[in-house]
């Protein structure tokens, strides 16, 4: 096991920035073994050292926990299938940590299944749902028991999932089979598939719970489902590759991080308007645009750019970025933790 280390850095931020930016951003940095924390407010980074190669990172709903998960990091760096496929790796983690105190180490690391990817949490803090991409899954863990409670099936490689507004169902990309599971979490069981094209990668519900937008990496597309019908009713052309989406509070808009492939990162967020349907502006990040988080108030967007290592903080209301964080290797998931 790793043994946990701390680093320190700072923004490289505008003047202008320095006054609106409050709250906490989280990385995982995969290639670096690593969370970092943004203290948006003095833009002052830490990164420590965990003993996962995390992929994800979730805050919880009151702010107080923070949950990461990945392969423990002696594995090959990497979340691919063909790593999960073409040699034997170990089981994957979920780590939970007092999210005012990572360098404390995790209170919790909870066995879940192969190459997890994502992690999502309910609004009490109680469940976690963590996607199992090499083993088709889905894992319900008890947070307070601190246990793996079910194992779901999915459809092929299980990536990004969200939770509905109600906490009534998750949605689950699975990237091999070109389909989303629908999943009860009442009977915690699957109710339905839906068809949506080539790699979908991540999804985004409206804040009404009433739309699902989708990530189709290797379309550069998002897909649009009505979750009253659980239909793909429309398809959005975007950026190049695709991969997280993330919808502001107020339903208006979509932010999609476009990026790339690794022999040409991207470094473009392209802007949806709900209600047109449209493409409305791009927005250039930083090279690998991965990784979305919106502020809890909805005037902050936050993207993580995997080859440059850095976050890119975007002023809702002027789609400029104010701000830019250097944080650890790889930075793939993302989370903001309101002040």
């Amino acid at each position: 096991m790793l043994s946990l280390g701390t680093s320190v850095a700072r923004a490289q931020q505008s003047p202008s920035s320095e006054q609106h930016l409050k709250g906490f951003v989280y990385t995982a940095d995969e290639q670096g073994n690593s969370i970092s924390t943004i203290n948006l407010a003095s833009g002052r980074v830490e990164i420590v050292s965990i003993p996962i190669s995390p992929h994800n990172v979730q805050s919880t709903a009151d702010g107080s926990r923070l949950l990461a998960v990945g392969q423990p990091a002696s594995d090959d760096h990497g979340h691919s299938a063909s790593a999960a496929h073409g040699h034997k790796v170990s089981t994957g983690r979920l780590l939970m940590f007092d999210a005012a105190k990572l360098s404390s180490g995790p209170m919790a690391s909870i066995q879940v299944g192969t190459h997890p990817a994502h992690v999502v949490v309910d609004r009490a803090g109680r469940r976690a749902f963590v996607t199992n991409a090499g083993d088709n899954t889905i894992a319900v863990v008890d947070l307070p028991r601190r246990v793996v409670v079910r194992t779901i099936s999915t459809g092929r490689y299980p990536h990004g999932l969200r939770l509905s507004p109600n906490g009534r169902e998750l949605y689950v990309a699975n990237v091999q089979d070109g389909s989303i599971s629908v999943i009860d979490t009442d009977n915690l069981a699957e109710v339905g598939r839906i068809p949506v094209g080539r790699t979908p990668v991540q999804v985004g519900f409206t804040p009404d719970g009433s739309r699902v937008y989708v990530s189709l990496r290797d379309e550069n597309n998002v897909a649009i489902i009505d979750t009253a019908t659980r239909t793909k009713i429309g398809t959005i052309a975007v950026g190049r590759g695709p991969i997280q989406v993330h919808a502001t509070p107020d339903g208006r808009f979509v932010y999609v991080a476009n990026q790339g492939t690794d022999a040409e990162p991207a470094d473009i967020v392209s802007v949806i308007e709900t209600a047109s349907g449209q493409v409305v502006d791009t927005i250039r990040t930083g090279k690998g645009a991965h990784g979305v988080a919106v502020s809890d108030d909805g005037t902050l967007v936050f993207v993580t750019n995997i080859t440059d290592g850095t976050v890119s903080a975007i002023e809702a209301a002027t789609r400029v970025v104010v701000a830019t964080f250097r944080v650890g290797r790889g930075p793939n998931g993302i989370t903001y933790r309101q002040p």
